[in-house]
C-alpha cells in the first residue's frame, strides 16, 4: 500500500501516482457524528464493491465521477480531487433529520425531490447550508450549486431506477463532490452508509439506519450483503 496521506471515519486515503489516491474501506460502521463506533467484518470489502457498481453504473449514464478502478477488493483507485467539505443531500421520501427539524411527517413524497447542503463537520453536528453559506464559506457559488444540483437530479433518476429494478425504494442519498481542474465531479462513495433504502411493500429497512436503530450487527451485515446481491444481478 502507498503512504497514508488522509483518514476519515470509515475510509483511509492514500497516494498512488500524480493524478490519482487509493480509497481503502474500512470495516468501521459508525452513527451520532462518530459518537457510535463498531467494527462490521468485512463491511469494507461490502461498500468498496457496492460503491464500484453504483460508481460504473453512473458513468455509463454520462455522470462524472472520481472512479477508475479497483485496486483490489476493498480499495478503489480513484481521480484525485480537491474535496469540497460538503454533504449534498437528496431527499426523495420523508426521513430521518428532516422529520424532526421541519413540521414533515415520516413517509411524505416530495415530488420534486427536496435537496440540502450540510457542512462537513461533526463537532457541529453537520449543520444545514444554504447558497448565501456556500458562497460566504468558498465553498461553491450559485452557478456551482446549480450544477450540482442538476447532477443530483440525474443521480437520483439513475439510482431509483436500478433500485426499483431491485425490488426497493430510495428514500434519499447522500453524495459529496470535488474539483477535478474547473471542473466539479462526485467522488466519496455511495454504500448503505449514504443511501436510505426500504422495501416498499413491508417497511423494511436494508440502510445504516438499522445501526443506528440498535440492530444488531448481524442484521445489518445482511442488510447490505443481501443489497450488494441484488444489485449485482441488476447492474
Amino acid at each position: 500500500m502507498e503512504t497514508l496521506i488522509g483518514e476519515g471515519k470509515t475510509k483511509q486515503v492514500f497516494s498512488y501516482d500524480s493524478d490519482h489516491v487509493l480509497l481503502r474501506f474500512k470495516d468501521t460502521i459508525t452513527a451520532g457524528d462518530g459518537a457510535k463506533v463498531d467494527i462490521m467484518e468485512n463491511k469494507g470489502v461490502i461498500n468498496a464493491q457496492t460503491s464500484a457498481l453504483i460508481f460504473r453504473l453512473l458513468e455509463r449514464n454520462g455522470i462524472r465521477t472520481h472512479y477508475v478502478g479497483m485496486y483490489d477488493e476493498r480499495t478503489m483507485i480513484a481521480k484525485k480531487l480537491k474535496m469540497i467539505p460538503v454533504e449534498v443531500v437528496l431527499r426523495n421520501i420523508a426521513t430521518g433529520s428532516i422529520v424532526k427539524r421541519l413540521p414533515i411527517k415520516e413517509g411524505e413524497i416530495f415530488d420534486p425531490p427536496i435537496i440540502e447542503y450540510f457542512l462537513k463537520d461533526d463537532s457541529r453536528h453537520d449543520p444545514m447550508l444554504n447558497y448565501y453559506h456556500l458562497e460566504y464559506f468558498k465553498l461553491m457559488n450559485r452557478k456551482e450549486a446549480e450544477v450540482v444540483e442538476s447532477v443530483m437530479m440525474r443521480v437520483n433518476e439513475v439510482l431509483r431506477d436500478i433500485i426499483r429494478k431491485m425490488g426497493f425504494e430510495l428514500y434519499d442519498f447522500k453524495l459529496e463532490f470535488g474539483r477535478l481542474g474547473n471542473e466539479i465531479i462526485v467522488g466519496d462513495e455511495i454504500t448503505l452508509d449514504s443511501m436510505r433504502v426500504r422495501d416498499p411493500k413491508t417497511g423494511r429497512i436494508l440502510d445504516k439506519d438499522l445501526y443506528r436503530k440498535g440492530y444488531d450487527l448481524k442484521t445489518v451485515k445482511e442488510a447490505y450483503e443481501e443489497f450488494l446481491s441484488k444489485l449485482e444481478k441488476v447492474v
